[in-house]
């Protein structure tokens, strides 16, 4: 069940933002209730960002480095959303880009002992609200198409691939 804060919880200790919160129970391993705390990643973060698409088994791309999420968050400070656990670890992320004209989401990652409790999901929806917010009539998603999970992941959510439609890339280092 996702809560909102109230405006007098919209920081944590740090100074960090904090998006929301939620609690969860895993049914699946009789875990308690943990709660959720959903905000925008800070310059802090991208280390354990990083190593969390990497432990999710992420393909890694060229912008896939601390200068690269620096620059994402030096573009667009919220984008970059994540969700840590009761001890303060990042254990999910998902970017939710605003270009202005439509809502782009690319690295949806749950650390792998983590999965298959709503994470990715309420991640999904949070970064569907940001930007609705911020204007977007369309929402597009960047999944790899050899990924059988994060198929089925997008489609269980209503989203529908785009059959028409190839996506042509230049690595310009």
């Amino acid at each position: 069940m996702q809560a909102w804060l109230s405006p007098a919880e919209n920081f944590d200790s740090d100074g960090r933002q904090i998006r929301s919160r939620a609690d969860r129970t895993s049914m699946s391993e009789g875990r308690a209730v943990t709660r959720l705390v959903f905000r925008s990643a800070t310059e802090r973060d991208i280390g354990e960002v990083l190593a969390l698409w990497n432990a999710a088994g992420s393909a890694e791309t060229v912008t896939d480095t601390r200068e690269g999420v620096l620059g994402l968050l030096s573009a667009d400070p919220e984008a970059l959303l994540v969700v840590e656990s009761d001890g303060g670890e990042i254990v999910g992320s998902l970017i939710a880009s605003w270009d202005g004209w439509r809502g782009s989401f690319y690295r949806l990652a749950v650390h792998p002992e983590q999965r298959r409790q709503g994470i990715a999901t309420a991640l999904l929806r949070e970064g569907e609200r940001l930007l609705l917010a911020r204007g977007a009539a369309r929402l597009t998603a960047i999944v790899t198409d050899d990924d059988p999970d994060a198929m089925s992941f997008w489609t269980a959510t209503g989203y529908e691939r785009q059959q028409s439609r190839a996506r042509f890339v230049r690595n310009v280092e």
